[in-house]
C-alpha cells in the first residue's frame, strides 16, 4: 500500500490533486453533490494546492515525527532561501513571525513606540505590539484603495518604531506603484524600519521587479515578509521567512526565532519542496490570473465598484451590509470574507477554482437580485 500510495502521488499532478484531495470533501455529507459542498472563500487559500513534490516530501519524514527539527535541515532551508532571494544566508528568519516581530519592536526601548500602518488590513504584527505597549497609527488608503505613501510619510516621526505595509495590500489587492513605492521606502528607512508584507506579490507577473527585496540586497533598513500559506499552498502546515539587515537578523535569531524545534519537520520539507517547484507557482500565477480576470469581467458587468486586485482574491462595493450579503452567500453555499471597517459594504472572495468560481457568481448574482 505504501508503494502504491507513492506512486500514485507521484504521477498525480498538482493541479489534479486541486480536483480530487483538495476539493473540499471534509465538509460533505456522504453522497452530496460536489456543487452542493460548501466552499471556503474567505481566508485566500491556494484552492489548487501544494506542488506535486511536497506529497513525496512529507512523507519521506513520516517515519522521522518522533524526533525534533534538526539544525541541519534548518540550515539548508535557509540557504536554499537564501540563493532564491540572491540575499545572505544570514538574512533569513525562519518562520511565521510578523507577531514576534511586533513583540520585539514593541519591547526594544520601552513602550510607547508608535507602529504606523495601512487601514484596514492584516493586523498580526501591530496586535502583537500592542500587547507590550506598542502604539498603532492607523493611515487609512488612498483613492485608488492602494496604501497611501505621502500620507504615511507624514506620520513617520521619531516615535515610530517601525511602518508596517501590505504589497498588495490585503484586503484591497492593489499594488503600489514600484517606482513610487521604493522611492518611499528609501526614504522612510531613514527614520525607522520598514517591514514589508508580500504575502501575495508571487501572484503578480512582475512580482520581482516588485519586491522590496532588492533594497533588502543593497543594505537599506527594510524587512520583507513571505508566507508558503498562499500561492505555494502551504496554509495547514504554515511556514515563512523574512528577510532582514544581517545586525537585526542576528538579533532576532538570538531571540530564537527561527529555531528549528519550533519550526515543525514537516513544515520545512514541504516549504523546501514547494520552493524548489518554480513550475507550480507559475501555473498557479496563471490559473489564478485568468480566473481573476472571469471575475472583473463579471464585477463590471454587475456594474460593481471594485478594486485592480493583482492578489489571490477580490474586492468589491456589493451596495449593501457586507453581513448580510455573507449570511446570504452562505445560505448559497458559499463562505466569503469577514467586513473590513470602514468598508462595511464591501466584500472579498477569495478566487477559487473555475467550479468554485462559478458557483459563488451563480450565489452572488441571486444574492444582488434578492431583498436582504
Amino acid at each position: 500500500m505504501k508503494s502504491l500510495t507513492r506512486r500514485s502521488l507521484l504521477k498525480t499532478s498538482s493541479l489534479a490533486i486541486a480536483g480530487g484531495m483538495l476539493s473540499h470533501a471534509a465538509e460533505a455529507l456522504p453522497g452530496t453533490p460536489v456543487m452542493d459542498r460548501l466552499v471556503h472563500l474567505d481566508l485566500n487559500e491556494n484552492a489548487y494546492g501544494p506542488s506535486a513534490k511536497v506529497a513525496p516530501a512529507i512523507q519521506r519524514e513520516l517515519l522521522r515525527l518522533s524526533r525534533y527539527g534538526d539544525n541541519k535541515a534548518a540550515q539548508e532551508f535557509t540557504e536554499q532561501i537564501a540563493a532564491h532571494e540572491r540575499v545572505d544566508a544570514e538574512q533569513v528568519v525562519l518562520g511565521e513571525i510578523l507577531a514576534d516581530l511586533g513583540l520585539y519592536l514593541g519591547s526594544d526601548g520601552g513602550p510607547g513606540g508608535e507602529f504606523v500602518y495601512s487601514t484596514p488590513g492584516y493586523m498580526a504584527l501591530i496586535d502583537a505590539a500592542s500587547h507590550v505597549g506598542g502604539i498603532g497609527v492607523p493611515v487609512p488608503l488612498n483613492e485608488s484603495y492602494q496604501n497611501d505613501l505621502v500620507a504615511l510619510k507624514a506620520k513617520i516621526t521619531a516615535r515610530t518604531r517601525a511602518v508596517y505595509l501590505i504589497n498588495p495590500h490585503n484586503p484591497t489587492g492593489t499594488t503600489s506603484d514600484e517606482q513610487a513605492f521604493k522611492q518611499f521606502l528609501g526614504e522612510a528607512t531613514r527614520q525607522a524600519p520598514v517591514i514589508v508584507d508580500e504575502a501575495y506579490l508571487e501572484f503578480t507577473q512582475d512580482f520581482a521587479a516588485r519586491s522590496a527585496v532588492s533594497l533588502v540586497r543593497d543594505g537599506a533598513n527594510v524587512l520583507v515578509f513571505r508566507t508558503f500559506d498562499k500561492i505555494h499552498g502551504l496554509a495547514g502546515l504554515p511556514i515563512g521567512y523574512t528577510l532582514a539587515p544581517k545586525k537585526l537578523a542576528a538579533t532576532l535569531h538570538g531571540q530564537g526565532l527561527g529555531n528549528a524545534e519550533s519550526l515543525g519537520r514537516l513544515n520545512v520539507a514541504a516549504a523546501s519542496a514547494a520552493l524548489a517547484d518554480k513550475s507550480h507557482v507559475e501555473n498557479v500565477r496563471v490559473l489564478i490570473a485568468a480566473e481573476r480576470t472571469k471575475w472583473s469581467a463579471f464585477l463590471e458587468d454587475s456594474r460593481l465598484p471594485h478594486t485592480k486586485s493583482e492578489a489571490n482574491f477580490i474586492f468589491f462595493d456589493s451596495g449593501r451590509p457586507h453581513d448580510a450579503v455573507a449570511k446570504s452567500m452562505l445560505e448559497r453555499g458559499v463562505q466569503v470574507a469577514r467586513a473590513f471597517a470602514p468598508y462595511n459594504n464591501w466584500v472579498r472572495i477569495t478566487i477559487g477554482t473555475p467550479a468554485e468560481n462559478d458557483k459563488a457568481r451563480r450565489a452572488l448574482q441571486q444574492v444582488l437580485k434578492s431583498e436582504l
